[in-house]
């Protein structure tokens, strides 16, 4: 079964390529996932990497967690289980305000 790791404190230059190559030092790459901001495409310094078999996986860890690459000294553990976000909606923080609000804001009417 395929072990997923998590692979942080990387550096910018980092790419996919490189993290291949230096996992498939260890053992058998099935996927490099680096993730990048939505907007500008660059690396937020992290990425997954997920190995065919589990030992290879404890290896990867072992010999790969606190050694340097592109000057970042790396950090490699397993990967937590995703946790679910709410989609949408509220209580998401920031976004465009309420309906019939102006630009001004919530229009108060005093009663006197």
């Amino acid at each position: 079964m395929a072990t997923k790791l998590y692979v942080g404190n990387l550096s910018y230059e980092t790419t996919e390529d490189t993290l291949r190559e230096l996992f498939a030092g260890v053992g058998e790459v099935d996927s490099v996932t680096l993730i990048t901001d939505r907007h500008s495409g660059r690396s937020k310094g992290f990425a997954f990497v997920e190995m065919s078999k589990e030992e290879d996986a404890k290896t990867a860890i072992a010999q790969l967690n606190g050694t340097e690459v592109d000057g970042r000294t790396l950090n490699v553990s397993e990967a937590r289980p995703r946790e679910e976000r709410p989609s949408g909606g509220f209580g998401r923080g920031g976004g465009y305000g309420g309906r019939g609000r102006s630009s001004a804001g919530p229009q108060h009417r005093s009663r006197f």
